[in-house]
């Protein structure tokens, strides 16, 4: 297991921008239909905004109408964490990145069934796509 990067408040606040602070160091969610990431044909990967971790593949993006980018599964089961959820009166599966704890958003059991069938559910803000990787 790697080490996990860490950062003060204010070396976050310095480094992100006030949207991509409150979604990935605040437990955020972006505006639906909001984010900059479509669903393309273009190969790469998508990365962390806080650390620069890989952690999904544009293969695995689907367009599932919910308003965030999409994905059938994370790049690698050790690229994101997974916890337990219970804030606004719900009970979900956050996942955030295994480097540096950046919440990325959630994951849920209704995703393609002829792939994984779950669906991370990922704020645009929390990622970066860099194409061609």
């Amino acid at each position: 297991m790697r080490k996990k990067l860490e950062k003060s408040d204010a070396e976050w606040r310095e480094q992100l921008t006030p949207e991509q602070y409150h979604v990935t160091r605040e437990k955020g969610t972006e505006p639906p239909f909001s984010g900059d990431h479509q669903v393309s044909d273009e190969q790469g990967i998508y990365h962390c905004v806080c650390c620069g971790a890989a952690l999904f593949e544009n293969e695995h993006k689907f367009d599932s109408g919910c308003g965030w980018p999409s994905f059938d599964r994370p790049l690698g089961r050790e690229t994101v964490e997974e916890h337990f959820d219970a804030s606004h009166g719900m009970r979900r599966t956050e996942v955030v990145c295994s480097r540096c704890d950046a919440h990325l958003g959630h994951v849920f059991p209704d995703g393609p069934q002829q792939t994984t069938g779950l669906r991370y559910c990922i704020n645009s803000v929390a990622l970066s796509f860099h194409p061609g990787e």
